[in-house]
């Protein structure tokens, strides 16, 4: 019986979806042209007063893929500032955050099932195996914030479908 590694279990999905987050992105950046869209009104845009804006959903997502990887692996997560305000700037954090995601190799991340990690929110610390932790927390955070920016595009007129999430 094949075991599964930590790394199968995490890197390539992340790589598969946020591939697929910046096809949406270029999707949407085109139909946006094409409806005379204001393209940092989409960017700006939100489903509820108050979640974040499509920009922050995509900066939050990039944030679990890289800071997942990187904890697995007992490293310091890379920081990238939040300053993206357009279409061109989100996809190339996107890029820059696969870049960190792909240079991970499956040794680097051996044995982690069992590391503990902890993550900090405000007034609470939260420590996880790191198994726990990517079915737990990382995985259920990259695509909650994956699919609130998939659905606010939804929302504001941009078509796209089931198949533009699943396979880019």
């Amino acid at each position: 019986m094949t075991k599964l590694s930590m790394h199968a279990v995490s890197a390539p999905v992340f790589v598969r979806n946020l591939n697929n987050l910046a096809s949406i992105l270029t999707n949407a950046e085109k139909q946006a042209k094409t409806k005379g869209y204001d393209p940092a009104v989409l960017l700006s845009s939100r489903l509820a007063p108050d979640m974040f804006p499509l920009t922050k959903q995509i900066q939050i997502a990039t944030d679990h893929a890289k800071g997942c990887v990187a904890r697995l692996a007992g490293h310091q997560i890379e920081a990238i500032e939040d300053t993206e305000t357009t279409f061109a700037e989100l996809q190339a954090r996107i890029k820059k955050v696969l870049g960190i995601v792909e240079s991970y190799k499956a040794e680097q991340l051996e044995g982690s099932e069992t590391r503990e990690i902890s993550i900090k929110i405000p007034n609470q610390e939260l420590k996880f195996s790191g198994l726990d932790y990517v079915n737990g927390w990382a995985m259920p955070n990259f695509y909650f914030h994956v699919t609130m920016a998939y659905a606010i595009l939804r929302h504001n007129g941009i078509e796209l479908g089931k198949k533009d999430f699943l396979i880019g």
